[in-house]
């Protein structure tokens, strides 16, 4: 190597040194002028509040030239600092230092408290201490969230603990204080018959921005049978006949459930035949199949309207009996929306309306629907987007005008999209100050707060809505649960470092990435991005985080899993606790999500690859 690009070499050097000795500097300072507010943080968080400072003063400029820079040199390029952020700077400046001679400034040479094994051991006293103590095997805790039947069901709760469950979450936005308290009584059952703990974790409801109530349809049943695509048939539908005045629910499930009078449903036996004619005048026939105390089965091989006044003709022998149909509920309206549709979104909960049309199929009237919480008219603006059921149906705010918004639908699949009632609403680009507990909310924390180890605050999206949580849980008195922020909206997203650093004044809490609302909120594609971002914040502040929404869903709900949630479920690895929601196959998803997380927690711990053994390197040799 000639002089020249020795030379070179060193002053590049010495030119990274200044640099990082300069982010240092800024670090100090920031955490100096943050005093004020870290004196209010609880000395278990007091270094990671700092710690935190530390890491929002790095990630405020574009590191990635500097990265560039210090990976040539083979040195660390500061992308596994969120834990440790100062000594990992001062580990890099101490090897330049050594490289170059340059002597570092008074600033720099400043101790650093936080050690490499000092953050991780943080992360995990804290996560211990919100989430209760790790499965053997497997560091991250698997959270589950109960269905009602939990409530009555004697081993639903101790099954799920045995395959893997840490913690049990009851979401108050179902049930009530009677059917929560029976399934906390479960959860102490199956805690003292297996010997091992389980945190409880209740999520409070918070203020749920919905569409309003629709108009209902005529009172009409569809029994239809299933077909293949060449329309033979593959099984007749199933039907549940039961009395009128005492009605009993099927045993199965049932394509359709029919009330009769009692009398004329004793006469009938297996084997025979009902004959009646539908609500278009076709003849069609039921044939009986079972007869049981609290109704009977019926099939049919094709497809029937039922409607009130039905008549069903019953021949047995040589007497023929008649059986009337009086009451059926109203069916569930909807409106189907494409794009370039007018909604109307109204204040009012009068019930809404699909769009009228002429006989040529031209809009007269569009569309209407109600808003559940009419404030949110005041911070509408025209030109700000809307979005309706999870992101299914996207709008544009074109005008609003007294007590109604003028929507026009942008987004929906080519076919359509039905809106219904009671689906969710976001305003991302709205300006929207909700309080965060609701009355329902309040009137249900005195019950939350007796018997949760964990209360999750939804809707979080600032630090005021923190404060106010704790101010309730201090009035209360008693016992302090901890608390989790679900992170849920794009004002929450933006805030979560001022409400780490407020909720880190508590002994103890956590943050959920509540990944639903938050990809319709941020955008889907931004979604991958704003997770990560989540996860290194939290990551710096040695706070916990549960990865959270449609984890293994259709394995829960249809008993299979798809390769992408697969994929989702080994990258929630770098979560403290994943979150997985009720279904009829939520065991087998416990256990599937259980034998992924230990398979990964050889390869992953955060951002990091950890280099196990691969027999894939072995087969090599060979």
């Amino acid at each position: 190597m000639n002089a020249k690009n020795s030379e070179s070499e060193h002053h590049d050097l010495r030119d990274i040194q200044h640099e990082l000795m300069a982010i240092r500097a800024h670090m100090v300072d920031d955490a100096e002028q943050a005093m004020a507010c870290l004196s209010q943080v609880h000395p278990n968080y007091r270094e990671s509040a700092r710690n935190l400072v530390h890491y929002l003063v790095l990630r405020r400029r574009d590191l990635r030239p500097l990265q560039w820079r210090l990976a040539k040199l083979g040195l660390s390029s500061l992308g596994r600092a969120e834990s440790h952020v100062l000594a990992t700077v001062d580990a890099v400046l101490d090897i330049l230092h050594q490289l170059t001679g340059c002597p570092l400034s008074a600033t720099t040479t400043e101790s650093t408290v936080m050690t490499f094994g000092t953050g991780e051991r943080l992360l995990g006293d804290h996560t211990e201490t919100l989430l209760g103590p790790a499965t053997p095997g497997r560091s991250v805790r698997i959270m589950v969230t109960m269905p009602s039947e939990a409530a009555d069901d004697s081993t639903l709760v101790r099954d799920l603990m045995q395959a893997g469950m840490d913690c049990m979450r009851i979401n108050c936005a179902h049930d009530d204080v009677r059917t929560w308290t029976r399934m906390v009584d479960q959860l102490r059952r199956a805690e003292q018959a297996l010997g091992r703990p389980c945190r409880l974790v209740m999520d409070l409801a918070g203020p749920k921005l919905r569409t309003g109530p629709l108009e209902t349809g005529p009172p009409v049943i569809k029994i239809r049978p299933r077909r293949d695509r060449f329309g033979h048939l593959i099984a007749a539908a199933r039907v549940w006949l039961t009395p009128q005045a005492a009605p009993h629910r099927s045993p199965t499930p049932a394509e359709a459930c029919l009330p009769l009078p009692a009398a004329w449903l004793a006469r009938l036996q297996p084997g025979e035949r009902v004959r009646f004619t539908d609500a278009r005048g076709s003849k069609r026939i039921l044939l009986v199949v079972d007869v049981t105390h609290g109704g009977c089965w019926v099939e049919a091989t094709q497809t029937a309207y039922v409607i009130p006044g039905t008549i069903l003709r019953h021949k047995h022998e040589r007497n023929q009996s008649e059986g009337m149909v009086r009451e059926l509920p109203a069916t569930e309206n909807a409106i189907l929306l494409h794009r370039g549709d007018q909604l109307i979104l109204t204040r009012s909960l009068a019930p809404g309306r699909p769009a009228s049309r002429d006989s040529a199929g031209q809009i007269l009237s569009p569309a209407l629907i109600g808003c559940s919480i009419p404030e949110v008219f005041d911070a509408m603006r025209s030109g700000e987007s809307i979005w309706f059921d999870e992101g299914k149906i996207g709008g544009v705010v074109e005008k609003v005008e007294g007590e109604r918004a003028l929507i026009r639908i942008t987004q929906t699949r080519l076919v359509g999209e039905k809106l219904r009632a009671n689906k969710g609403i976001n305003l991302p680009d709205s300006n929207i100050h909700l309080p965060a507990l609701t009355a329902k909310d309040l009137e249900d924390l005195s019950f939350v707060a007796q018997h949760a180890d964990v209360i999750e605050l939804s809707f979080a999206n600032c630090a005021d809505d923190l404060e106010l949580l704790q101010r309730n849980l201090e009035r209360l008195g008693g016992r302090q649960p901890a608390v989790v922020l679900k992170i849920e909206t794009r004002r929450g997203f933006e805030n979560l470092p001022d409400m780490l650093l407020t909720a880190m004044r508590s002994r103890c809490c956590g943050v959920m990435i509540a990944r639903g609302d938050l990809a319709v909120e941020c955008g889907f594609e931004r979604m991958a991005e704003v997770q990560e971002e989540i996860l290194w914040i939290c990551e710096a502040a040695h706070v916990p985080v549960i990865w959270a929404t449609q984890v293994l869903e259709t394995l829960a709900k249809k008993g299979m899993p798809s390769r992408a949630e697969i994929t989702d479920a080994a990258m929630a690895d770098r979560a403290e606790c994943v979150m997985l929601n009720k279904g009829p196959h939520v065991l087998s998803a416990v256990a599937v999500l259980d034998d992924i997380l230990r398979r990964m927690q050889a390869h992953q711990a955060k951002k990091r690859s950890t280099l196990r053994e691969l027999q894939l390197a072995r087969s090599a040799e060979r």
